[in-house]
């Protein structure tokens, strides 16, 4: 409780002279810029106060940076630096500032720093337009080079190069292309247009940013290609050139009716039919045209008793159009008779004198129809091509109207059947029926999507919810049955959403590439029939990568050990490294930042290598700092250490520190007793480990004989092994030999050791030393006593009588081995001789022993 106490003490007096300090030094603060990209990762350092001002540190904001309280590095926080976020209502070359304050230094000599944190922009927002949708009306005769202002830029959040935006049409066609003049957004005509062949042109405007790896957004580009009256009124083919009429029929009755069409729409495609002057007065007072149908109707009874014929000429005209002609010959025929009559009684579903047929059907009666002519021998037909059949019966005047196949609703719904009569001369009489048909819908067409697969690319960490794909299906039938409701199939993943009424597709989690790249899914739409009928479509999402994970070592510390005879450039050891993202994101590359050895990164095959010579003998470990830094952008960093010991090798020779030199010489009283150490040799390795264990070989001597001295081999001792006698008086040169330790074969180096034994203890001099070297230097196993010098050849006699008495011992043995030899032959020999020799009898056994 007391430090609790105390701390909040200290913090309240802190505060306080930070409060005081802030008062009274407000002209006084100094200030510090810093540079930080938006969106940077938890732990990014992004400057350092620790260089110019004095600890510890504190900072008193800490929402977007932590402050080190001993190094004064600032860092990064889990809370992200949106910049369009932080200044939403920046100018677009404007600086985004967010301003912090820390207080550096300690208690006595506190200052306040102001922190100027200055947000610089990264390519994190898509181009958007705000319309989905930009509309556009073309007039057909519009020159080829027109332009036409467009009024739909998009916007992107972005600052600097990465909120300009650059556009370009998708599905353009060779119609248009677009261009950017100045601050506007140009649509220019490439090519003549034809409203009657294409009255639409539907494009895709995309807008893509600057940033190092460009953004996009699209909105459609729809262009109405307007009408012009650039076409004039035709007759149809099939426009009627005769008609029959009797000669009792009523004012008001049907004659003929002419059809004129014309290609322009609207006002312009409106056609106005008159009678050409050089019609006869008779014809026009007896019929009369209709100027919108073309409808011919008489005008007043008809009375004729011999036949008579009328040619109405009927002009068709629509504006800024020369009208054209086409001509009916109307045949009025004399009544000789009843007037012929047709009866209709309908079989299949009728309603209001109208046939219901379903469609798909199969042929089938509809009707019959009855002729009551009077015996004048008339007939029946169906007029025009139609699906339909007029088949006579046996009884007279009857006719089964039937349908010939089964009928489509969605390719035509409604039919008008007329039943025409003919004369026995074979002439079509005025009498007509005509029978309306009218299909009726069923449900037997199946949704059908606009595409047969769906490819989506969708970047991980979207935002949950949104919306990233419009499925459509239509389906064409009618009302209910052409109703559409769409639903997922099943084992979908349950991240994934679709609105059954519009086909939108969501995903309502944020995607990781990292953990699943593709997924596939199954869309189904069902129409409202009965039953119903559904169609089924796939849609593949691909998540693309975005720099969102961080370089991982495989380790935070690397430990190698290598020879100090290391190679140059050879390897070090492998740097394992990885980052799970993909493509340039997923790229590392590892670099040494801290430079103060010898080593370098080769990041092709993931190794360190060594670029100098080493010398443990100088250094004898390396500390390293390896910075990873992955290809996004901005990337992404990790850091790692590397600690580099060198092993040593046996590549330096003991050196002899005493004696400083071979003339160096020492008097030995002769009184001094046996076993006393008179002096010693000290030697140094600089290497390590055994090729440092130093040990000490006395291998000769001069005079080579009696010698009185012996040495330590690890100690370096020299001592007196006897007492020393009137023939040990004078010099003695010891020739030592000082080994390293060092494997497979030691390093060594040699020393006089010269000895005066004398009565006085004058100084000793000495001007040159014993010029019978051994050749080579003996390996360190010998004794460390001066009789073992008669091996470097003070005693060749010796050397000869010891050979020649190896020698003779040598036969001696060698004749010793080839007797017993001999002697061990002839004893195997007489014992088989004996296992050779019968048995005799006992009688004969026993003069034998006799004998």
């Amino acid at each position: 409780m007391g430090h609790g106490i105390c701390d909040n003490m200290n913090a309240a007096v802190l505060l306080q002279k930070v409060l005081f300090v802030v008062i009274l030094k407000q002209t006084m603060c100094r200030t510090l810029t810093l540079h930080v990209q938006e969106e940077q990762q938890e732990g990014v350092c992004v400057g350092t106060i620790g260089r110019d001002y004095p600890g510890p540190y504190y900072l008193l904001d800490q929402g977007y940076l932590s402050l080190h309280e001993s190094s004064g590095d600032l860092y990064t926080t889990k809370q992200l630096i949106d910049r369009e976020g932080v200044c939403p209502l920046l100018q677009e070359d404007g600086d985004c500032i967010i301003t912090l304050y820390a207080v550096v230094g300690p208690q006595k000599a506190t200052e306040v720093i102001e922190i100027v944190l200055i947000v610089e922009d990264v390519n994190d927002n898509t181009p958007y337009f705000h319309e989905g949708v930009i509309s556009l009306s073309v007039a057909e005769d519009a020159q080829v080079g027109t332009r036409f202002i467009l009024d739909g830029e998009a916007h992107d959040a972005d600052s600097g190069i990465n909120g300009e935006i650059s556009y370009y049409l998708q599905d353009g066609g060779e119609f248009f292309s677009l261009t950017e003049e100045g601050a506007s957004l140009v649509l220019v005509l490439e090519k003549k247009l034809d409203r009657e062949i294409q009255d639409h042109h539907q494009m895709t405007l995309v807008a893509a940013d600057h940033g190092l790896r460009p953004l996009t957004g699209t909105a459609t580009l729809m262009v109405t290609v307007t009408d012009v009256n650039d076409n004039c009124p035709e007759f149809d083919p099939d426009s009627p050139h005769s008609a029959t009429i009797s000669g009792t029929t009523s004012k008001g009755s049907f004659v003929a009716q002419v059809k004129a069409t014309d290609r322009d729409a609207g006002h312009n495609a409106a056609i106005v039919y008159t009678f050409s002057r050089k019609n006869s007065d008779k014809a026009v007072a007896l019929f009369h045209l209709d100027r919108h149908s073309g409808l011919v109707t008489l005008a007043g009874d008809v009375q004729a008793d011999s036949p008579e014929e009328f040619v109405l000429k009927v002009l068709a005209s629509s504006p800024l159009c020369s009208p054209v002609v086409s001509e009916v010959t109307v045949s009025v025929r004399p009544v000789t008779g009843p007037e012929p009559v047709i009866k209709i009684r309908f079989i299949a579903e009728h309603e209001n004198q109208t046939i219901l047929l379903q469609e798909n059907t199969q042929p089938a009666a509809l009707a019959l129809v009855e002729l009551h002519d009077g015996l004048n021998g008339s007939t029946l037909s169906v007029e025009g091509d139609v699906p339909f059949s007029l088949k006579a019966q046996t009884q007279s005047g009857n006719y089964l109207l039937s349908s010939s196949k089964p009928l489509d609703f969605e390719m035509r719904s409604e039919y008008n059947i007329s039943i025409v009569m003919t004369n026995a001369r074979g002439e079509h009489l005025h009498n007509k029926k005509v029978i309306k048909v009218l299909l009726v819908d069923v449900n037997d067409n199946a949704p059908q999507f606009n595409q047969t697969h769906y490819q989506i690319d969708l970047v991980e960490n979207n935002k949950p919810g949104a919306i990233i794909l419009q499925l459509r299906a239509t389906d064409s039938d009618r009302q209910h049955n052409g109703k559409v409701f769409y639903r997922l199939g099943k084992n979908t993943y349950p991240i994934f959403r679709i609105d059954q009424v519009t086909g939108e597709l969501s995903v309502s989690a944020s995607l990781d590439r990292e953990r699943q790249e593709f997924y596939t899914l199954r869309v189904l739409a069902r129409d409202s029939g009965t039953p119903p009928l559904e169609t089924s479509v796939s849609v593949s999402v691909h998540v693309l990568d975005k720099n969102d994970n961080t370089p991982a070592f495989l380790t935070p510390h690397f430990i190698f050990f290598v020879s100090e005879s290391i190679p140059r450039l050879a390897p070090v050891g492998k740097i394992g490294v990885t980052d799970t993202d993909k493509g340039d994101n997923g790229r590392v590359e590892v670099r040494v930042i801290n430079g103060t050895g010898p080593f370098v990164m080769d990041n092709v095959q993931g190794t360190l290598r060594c670029t100098e010579e080493l010398d443990r003998e100088a250094r004898d470990h390396y500390d390293l700092l390896l910075l990873a830094l992955d290809g996004g952008r901005p990337p992404l960093s990790a850091s790692a250490r590397v600690t580099i010991y060198v092993e040593d090798i046996n590549d330096n020779q003991p050196q002899v520190i005493l004696p400083s030199s071979n003339l160096t010489c020492l008097t030995v009283s002769p009184s001094t007793p046996a076993g006393s150490m008179v002096t010693r040799i000290y030697a140094v390795d600089v290497d390590s480990g055994s090729n440092s264990d130093i040990t000490y070989h006395l291998v000769g001597s001069e005079p080579a004989h009696n010698c009185p001295f012996r040495i330590d081999p690890h100690s370096g001792n020299i001592s007196l092994t006897q007492q020393l006698m009137g023939q040990d008086h004078g010099m003695h040169h010891l020739f030592i030999v000082v080994s390293d330790g060092g494997k497979p074969t030691p390093l060594q180096t040699t020393v006089w050791v010269n000895l005066l034994v004398n009565e006085t203890l004058a100084q000793c001099h000495l001007n040159s030393v014993p010029k019978s070297l051994p050749s080579r230097l003996p390996q360190p196993t010998v004794p460390n006593q001066c009789e073992t010098s008669a091996q470097f050849g003070q005693n060749p006699k010796l050397i000869l009588l010891i050979g020649l008495g190896m020698v003779v011992l040598s036969l001696c043995v060698l004749s010793i081995a080839v007797g017993f030899f001999v002697k061990q032959r002839n004893m195997r020999r007489h014992v088989q001789a004996r296992e050779m020799i019968p048995l005799r009898d006992k009688h004969c056994s026993d003069h034998w022993e006799k004998d």
